[in-house]
């Protein structure tokens, strides 16, 4: 299967469809996976590629969302508050924030174990990334890993798919402006690929209000690529999709300086996303 791009088709949308389409055509089928489909827990096989690198031109204005599927932004980003500011795994904090897709993964403690939020707050990552960004920009050590050895030997639901960070600062034009890569061990593309890019996008937005600094260049590399058996008819949907033309608006509505502690949800705004309907459903694999 290939795909032949749209006239005036949003740059973000092409990406999107010539990956699925390089996921079809090039593809290698999975053997013994880990996953099951939720429904009847038979083997939930996947098509998948690796070693994918997608830039987003951010600091253009370039939204990393596709407009082939509506994407639920706002879940998203209470999803990623509850990693980085709640900085736990317990689901009722999610829960509290409206999220509720985590539930195949719960404990008997409630939690998905020391995973995500909590390792976040072991490590007090976010502390020492912002302290280390303010205090030494030009640095090249700024990371935040959520693959910790000591966590994952815990009893835990899920180990983290979307698990690292790497942070650059730049002067340009007098400013000092943020990049940010995104770096994934595996991507249920269909499902998820464009929900952690819009997620660690954001991240990226509210790090750089709280620094007061210029938003940059966002990257997402991606190890292992997949779509499973049963999302194929899915994609071949998306293929035939023809997404909006013109860019929305994402931004970040708070003052330069707000402590990142004091972000909401509700301060990141997307203008102008008219995203195809209807919605597809995906059948969940766990």
């Amino acid at each position: 299967m290939t795909t032949m791009l749209e006239k005036n088709e949003r740059h973000v949308d092409a990406k999107f469809k010539q990956l699925i389409a390089k996921i079809l055509n090039e593809g290698h089928l999975d053997e013994n996976p880990r996953t099951v489909w939720a429904s009847d827990k038979t083997s939930a096989n996947s098509i998948f590629i690796t070693q994918e690198i997608i830039t987003f031109d951010t600091d253009k204005g370039e939204v990393p969302i596709t407009s082939l599927r509506p994407i639920a932004f706002k879940s998203s980003n209470e999803e990623l508050l509850w990693i980085y500011q709640d900085q736990t795994s317990d689901l009722s904090v999610l829960e509290a924030r409206g999220v509720n897709w985590w539930e195949n993964w719960k404990m008997a403690d409630g939690t998905i174990g020391q995973r995500y939020g909590a390792t976040i707050n072991r490590y007090e990552m976010v502390d020492k990334l912002l302290q280390g960004l303010k205090e030494n920009p030009f640095g090249r050590r700024h990371i935040m890993n959520m693959w910790q050895e000591k966590d994952l030997s815990e009893p835990g639901a899920l180990s983290p798919c979307a698990y690292e960070t790497l942070w650059s600062v730049r002067r340009e034009e007098g400013e000092l402006v943020l990049d940010c890569t995104l770096i994934q061990r595996s991507s249920d593309y269909l499902v998820a690929g464009h929900i952690n890019a819009l997620q660690y996008h954001s991240l990226q937005l509210a790090f750089a209000k709280h620094l007061s600094y210029k938003v940059g260049k966002f990257t997402q590399f991606i190890q292992n690529v997949h779509i499973y058996e049963r999302h194929l008819d899915n994609a071949q949907i998306l293929l035939g999709r023809q997404g909006q033309q013109s860019e929305p608006r994402f931004y970040l509505d708070v003052p330069d300086g707000t402590d990142f502690y004091k972000i909401q949800a509700s301060d990141f705004k997307l203008e102008n996303y008219e995203p195809v309907k209807p919605n597809l459903k995906f059948e969940l694999a766990e």
